[in-house]
């Protein structure tokens, strides 16, 4: 049974998946593919938090924009930054446990964040600042946008 289920996880994962939910719903727990499980468990959970890096990532870049190219402030930026505090929350209501994981990636968000804002706004780097301007809870407020 084991070498089944090692050949149906490499061959077609979605049926792998289905065929284990299967399993752990009928409570037959002797059967189910324990090992890969648990890795695809503990991957859905770093995706989560890649996920809420990125949005946050993007969300601090165009804060950037606004900031420090005024002239080019459009209603799209202004939706981008909206839609990534809507999708944030949306994380963070599924899984609070991110938030504080948030707090403390909040410096790694805005390095990557200063490389998008660099490359979307052909500004140099030396503009902004080296560390993050804007708080976590500013970054997430519902209606801030820097002057």
């Amino acid at each position: 049974m084991a070498k089944k289920m090692q050949t149906l996880y490499e061959k077609d994962f979605y049926a792998w998946a289905i065929h284990n939910a299967q399993l752990l719903k009928s409570r037959k727990l002797s059967e189910i593919d324990i090992d890969h499980i648990a890795e695809e468990i503990e991957s859905m959970g770093k995706s989560e938090k890649r996920e809420l890096l990125n949005r946050l990532a993007i969300l601090l870049a165009h804060l950037l924009k606004w900031k420090y190219q005024p002239a080019k402030q459009s209603k799209s930026w202004e939706f981008t930054i909206k839609e990534q505090r809507f999708e944030l929350n949306d994380l963070l209501i599924d899984s609070p446990s991110l938030k504080q994981n948030l707090i403390k990636q909040l410096s790694h968000a805005y390095q990557k964040a200063l490389l998008l804002a660099e490359k979307e706004t052909g500004l140099f780097k030396k503009t902004f600042p080296k560390e993050c301007p804007f708080s976590l809870k500013q970054a997430l407020q519902k209606d801030y946008l820097p002057k």
